[in-house]
């Protein structure tokens, strides 16, 4: 049982934190599972969530099929995404570098590589969202030009304080989401009166009685569509959970836990209805906004709003870009630091800001992007929710016991260890990962945009998370029954649903190392 931490040694606000993706020390773990809940519902709470929620709208839905899409991807997002909450408190590592247990030492680089592209994704849609929210309200608001400099400005400002707030690291950024929860909330709430007067729950979209057979037949592909661009965000926090919760205390009830990552997405239905319903009214009032070929879901919400929420949008704009700009881009520092450990924290968070930047510029001004990201959102959960399953069956079949001292040793250079496997890969979790990612794409079907080269056998139906989720599960499974890994890797009370394999384990040398078996570790509190 760990000691209960030492509140009072906690560092100020504005001191830079200089831990990296070590253990973080029980004296030091002064959060708790409300912070949790902060900001990953903070990290959502904002705009760029709510033009994820106008996606039904944009795929044809009625207003009604579009919130139950909405529903259904959010719940079961949730779901998923919950259980790998707990990794950060037993481990007091990101989850990147837990994924050692189960993917081997170098095979930890897997779950890197997943959060760096996601988090440059989400950091760039919150930028472009919100760069564009300011410009756009500031030319209702005091007429300034819509020209490329107002946004290069825009982008350029929003993104350095973004960028400031994540080099002082987890304190202030805890800080900002408690402020940008309430104060998120609170404009949300706002618009439902600004918008109450022109919203029409009986939107009908363009699967109606009347509509044409060819149309009709796109109903399913387009609802499951839907569903999967809303059950991306919450899936999208999976590989930055353990960034936040490493700093709960490892005593700390796994439920407790796993509830605040739970309510903290069923909570994001704030911002998703929020644009789910604004499209509908943009829809109805302004279609030419929400065409497939160039949406602007902006555009569009500033063409419909009064003139006096054209300062709330703003604000929103603001707080909630600062929410998710933060909560994507520390965690892509923090775990940069790990693969390079040259860098230090705030070095490695510089140099991966400048680049997501750079990208920001690129994909606004250079390419097209925007409209490509409903087919990015779905390659995130087709390749990360296969590298999930991995995690928490390897979590469950470990009886959630680990070596944190064995966890460390990619990032300390050092080879050997419980988590060694096969020159540092453990193939078992890898090929569960890769296959079931691959047969993802294979069957991956948006229409109008990515159909993969198996998409069709479902009659237009996407169904490459249902299936990579049962091949990821089934697979891993049946690779630990008929290649058992070694006993060392478990804790004390044994295997769960797995057999091992009593095989010497590779001390820990190289730089630091002492020789010797690795020492034995407590059984994380599991209540």
């Amino acid at each position: 049982m760990s000691p209960q931490p030492d509140t009072s040694a906690a560092p100020s606000l504005t001191e830079v934190e200089t831990h990296g993706v070590d253990r973080i020390p029980d004296a030091e773990r002064s959060a708790t599972p409300l912070d949790l809940f902060r900001l990953a519902f903070g990290g959502a709470n904002t705009f760029s969530t709510c033009v994820l929620g106008a996606f039904p709208i944009l795929f044809g839905l009625s207003f009604w099929q579009g919130l139950a899409a909405t529903l259904l991807g959010v719940v079961v997002g949730a779901l998923i995404l919950c259980p790998m909450a707990v990794f950060g408190p037993v481990n007091g590592t990101n989850n990147a570098v837990s994924s050692s247990a189960h993917l081997g030492v170098h095979g930890r680089v897997v779950g890197s590589f997943l959060s760096l592209l996601t988090a440059i994704a989400f950091f760039s849609i919150s930028v472009w969202s919100s760069g564009d929210a300011l410009v756009g309200g500031a030319h209702r608001l005091f007429g300034l030009p819509r020209t490329d400099l107002s946004y290069v400005v825009a982008y350029a400002l929003f993104a350095c304080l973004v960028l400031a707030v994540c080099v002082y690291g987890f304190r202030f950024m805890l800080f900002v989401n408690k402020v940008a929860v309430a104060a998120a909330s609170l404009l949300f709430l706002l618009g439902a009166i600004a918008f109450a007067g022109d919203f029409d729950p009986g939107y009908a979209g363009v699967f109606t009685d009347s509509a044409d057979a060819a149309t009709q037949s796109l109903f399913w592909p387009s609802f499951i569509g839907a569903a999967l661009i809303v059950l991306s965000n919450p899936v999208s926090f999976g590989a930055f959970l353990g960034d936040w919760s490493r700093y709960i205390p490892a005593s700390t009830p796994h439920r407790k836990v796993i509830g605040a990552a739970f309510l903290s997405q069923i909570a994001t239905l704030l911002p998703f209805l929020f644009g789910l319903s604004t499209a509908s009214i943009i829809a109805a009032k302004a279609p030419d906004y929400v065409d497939p070929a160039a949406p602007d879901f902006v555009g569009g919400l500033l063409a419909i709003s009064p003139g006096w929420f054209f300062l709330p949008v703003c604000l929103i704009a603001l707080i909630g870009g600062m929410s998710t700009g933060t909560t994507a881009l520390y965690g892509t520092g923090l775990d940069f630091s790990s693969v390079f450990p040259r860098l230090s924290r705030v070095q490695a968070t510089l140099f991966v800001g400048v680049l997501s930047i750079a990208f920001i510029f690129i994909g606004r001004f250079g390419l097209d992007l925007v409209q490509s990201i409903s087919t990015f959102a779905t390659m995130i959960i087709t390749c990360t929710t296969p590298w999930m399953v991995v995690m928490m069956l390897g979590f469950w079949t470990r009886r959630g016991w680990y070596d944190p001292d064995a966890l460390q040793v990619f990032n300390r250079r050092q080879r050997g260890g419980r988590y060694w496997f096969a020159h540092g890969w453990n193939w078992r979790g890898m090929t569960a990962w890769w296959v079931s990612a691959l047969i993802g794409v294979l069957f991956t079907n948006i229409p109008g945009q990515f159909v993969g080269p198996l998409g069709d056998l479902a009659s237009g139906v996407d169904i490459s998370l249902p299936l990579s989720l049962v091949v990821a599960a089934v697979l891993f499974l049946t690779l630990l029954r008929l290649f058992p890994e070694p006993r060392a890797v478990y804790g004390p009370e044994g295997a769960r649903l797995a057999r091992t394999v009593d095989v010497p384990v590779p001390p820990i040398t190289g730089p630091g190392a002492e020789s010797g078996e690795p020492e034995p570790v407590a059984v994380a509190n599991g209540s």
